[in-house]
């Protein structure tokens, strides 16, 4: 909330904390609401059981294992949101999204925390063959569900859905 200390609008210094999750604009009127972000998050897993994972290539979290997924677009679903972000990130089509659950989180971007609703899928793929890294994985690899650590994952929310998924399986 801090962040934000001018009115987007008009430009007002006058733009002030409402209630707890809002800046109202004393000159305006203009009221700004803190709400979360969507992303998506895919669980996909080969024909062995082991699940996709990657490194990952930038911060937040650099260097840690991470599902491929991310930031919704405007216009998209949320299955076609986890399927483009699958594609972008490790080339794979996705067939089928299936909707899992959701776990609150915040995000740091571009030195902001921003609160996000991450959603999660369990996907299928059209093919594995065409497994790359791209985007913001530096790494695909395939783990076995009994190697599955929730600590060696960078994001609190990717961490708690490992956990989920391995309390599943």
């Amino acid at each position: 909330m801090n962040s934000f200390t001018f009115c987007p609008v008009c430009g007002s210094r006058h733009f002030e904390p409402s209630s707890v999750k809002s800046r109202r604009c004393r000159d305006c009127g203009f009221e700004y609401f803190i709400n979360p972000s969507s992303a998506y998050v895919a669980f996909i897993t080969d024909d062995q059981g082991r699940l996709l994972v990657e490194r990952r290539g930038r911060e937040p979290a650099y260097g840690t294992l991470d599902l491929p997924g991310g930031f919704a677009d405007v216009g998209e679903t949320a299955e076609e949101g986890v399927a483009r972000e699958v594609l972008e990130e490790t080339g794979l089509v996705v067939t089928s999204a299936q909707y899992l659950f959701s776990i609150p989180n915040t995000y740091l971007y571009s030195g902001m925390v921003i609160p996000t609703l991450d959603m999660f899928f369990r996907c299928e793929v059209a093919d594995i063959s065409t497994l790359r890294a791209a985007d913001d994985a530096a790494e695909c690899l395939w783990i076995a569900p009994e190697d599955l650590r929730p600590e060696d994952f960078g994001l609190d929310s990717i961490r708690e859905g490992v956990r989920r998924l391995k309390i599943e399986n």
